[in-house]
């Protein structure tokens, strides 16, 4: 190498052309050791900084390694809690889910945070209508397990409210609400932003759930094949068009018409 960077020195000093002399001057071997010490100096910080990047990769590769391993301890738990038989418990679960969806290393498990909530939902689910008038302990395990879900559709809602800007935002992804059963809940003001939501096959109780001031842009909401009478403020005024990738059934549109 050291020989590479003389005769290199050499040719850009111009000494190639010049006549053969026995002895180099001072001068032009002076600022050949200048230019090799240049040269490798160059070489070393390069190494260096090629160095330092792979190390850099090596601490973000453990550091997203160890996240994603403390997640899905979290994220274990967390569905277990789901599966409890007291509603605080499934409460915890719940808050616990958001939270993790919140502070995910990726975008894929926040996705896998925001399906098991969308799951909970679609789990089987019985109206307050279907159950005995004589059943005071049915009755009041429907009013804790209805607590449990309504707690979800909020926390649905709260997030993809935020800015998309936001570490908390919930914007473009994707939410499964099919067959669900909604006997309440407040989605006013949702920003549904992006993604998919699927709201095919799903039952409402008519205004008992609220779509005032939702937004939707960029993605695509289907209610489709649901039954029940129109949630509130999801249909818009008579002669105004739906908005882009908002699909509802011809007899909702029809009737706010």
């Amino acid at each position: 190498m050291a020989a590479a960077v003389f005769y290199t020195g050499w040719d850009l000093l111009g000494a190639r052309g010049l006549k053969p002399e026995r002895r180099i001057d001072s001068t032009t071997l002076f600022d050949l050791v200048k230019l090799a010490f240049g040269v490798v100096a160059g070489a070393g910080a390069l190494v260096a900084l090629v160095v330092a990047y792979r190390r850099q990769r090596v601490d973000e590769d453990g550091a997203l390694r160890e996240a994603t391993r403390l997640h899905t301890e979290r994220f274990t738990t967390a569905v277990s809690q789901l599966g409890d038989d007291f509603a605080a418990v499934r409460l915890g679960g719940v808050h616990a889910l958001a939270g993790l969806a919140d502070d995910a290393p990726t975008r894929a498990l926040r996705q896998t945070c925001i399906d098991v909530l969308c799951a909970y939902l679609r789990l089987p689910y019985t109206a307050e209508t279907d159950l005995p008038a004589d059943d005071t302990t049915a009755r009041h395990t429907y009013r804790a397990l209805r607590e449990v879900r309504h707690t979800v559709i909020r926390l649905i809602r709260d997030h993809p409210r935020l800015e998309p800007e936001h570490p908390h935002s919930w914007q473009g992804h994707d939410f499964d609400f099919t067959n669900v059963a909604f006997d309440g809940g407040d989605l006013s003001e949702t920003v549904f932003s992006g993604g998919a939501v699927d709201f095919v096959r799903a039952t409402f109780s008519g205004s008992a759930v609220d779509f005032s001031g939702a937004a939707f842009s960029g993605g695509t909401v289907d209610f489709i094949q649901t039954t029940g009478s129109a949630p509130s403020g999801l249909v818009p005024p008579s002669g105004s068009p739906l908005p882009s990738g908002l699909y509802l059934p011809s007899t909702w549109y029809m009737a706010g018409s």
